[in-house]
């Protein structure tokens, strides 16, 4: 994977252009960076053109301006796209990174062949009390994340990952994250419930890991009820699937994208 840096924004993006044939598009989950996707990128390598992105605040996207937003990442994917000639891609997003796909998917329709969206919820159709629920133990995280990064990612790898394995990899990443990227995460809401809830034009697959937290396995349940698409719940996987079972992850994926009806 080829690392460069999109001009005039802090973003740094990963391309593999050696499979010349359809793109697949990575969001990582918050507090950690690309390489969550470390066993997608060796599973689809040669296979499909890979581009992976650090979201704003998070890896090598660290750069910034005073002017620079979370609401920009969807621009800045596009104009990633018209660099290296990408007419559409397949996204795959986990947790935060549902968000910025969707939120593209929004504004650019035409250039998405599919979302596959895992640990998420629909920004279009969110009930924001379900996050009202939820913001009392996210403050507290936000409490340890203030006062010490590394305390904060010994929490966190067991809310975001269930193997012993995928803890300890999401916490050697989370130590990474900076304090002062926790002002762009607190805009998020700026994209929320932003467009009206309309058809798709592209397919769309949800889902979550089997310990995933009650409240989004009842998050995902009702996303693919309202929307009649396809569901898959990970097994022996948490938050983050892709790194709890990898194996069962990128099958499911590559089943979603062969699926052409």
């Amino acid at each position: 994977m080829n690392k460069l840096f999109l001009e005039n924004s802090p973003i740094a993006y990963f391309i593999d252009d050696t499979a010349n044939t359809e793109w697949i598009v990575f969001l990582h989950a918050a507090f950690v960076n690309h390489k969550m996707f470390d066993k997608q990128f060796e599973y689809f390598a040669g296979k499909y053109n890979i581009l992976a992105i650090d979201v704003i605040g998070h890896g090598d996207s660290i750069n910034t301006k005073k002017e620079d937003s979370l609401e920009s990442m969807s621009d800045w994917i596009n104009q990633i796209f018209e660099k290296h000639n990408i007419t559409s891609a397949h996204f795959v997003g986990v947790s935060l990174g549902c968000v910025f796909i969707q939120d593209f998917a929004n504004k650019y329709e035409n250039k998405v062949l599919s979302l596959a969206c895992f640990g998420g919820y629909d920004i279009n159709n969110f009930d924001m009390d379900k996050q009202k629920e939820n913001s009392k133990a996210q403050m507290g995280m936000i409490f340890k994340a203030l006062f010490s990064i590394k305390w904060f990612a010994k929490a966190n790898k067991k809310i975001s990952a269930y193997t012993t394995t995928a803890q300890e990899e999401f916490y050697n990443l989370n130590l990474q994250f900076k304090k002062s990227s926790l002002m762009y995460l607190s805009k998020l809401q700026l994209l929320i419930n932003k467009y009206p809830k309309k058809a798709r034009e592209y397919k769309l697959l949800v889902g979550c890991g089997q310990y995933d937290i009650p409240m989004e396995l009842d998050i995902v349940n009702e996303w693919a009820d309202s929307e009649k698409c396809e569901k898959i719940i990970i097994p022996n996987a948490g938050h983050c699937a892709n790194m709890d079972n990898p194996t069962e992850f990128n099958s499911c994926l590559e089943k979603f994208w062969s699926n052409k009806e």
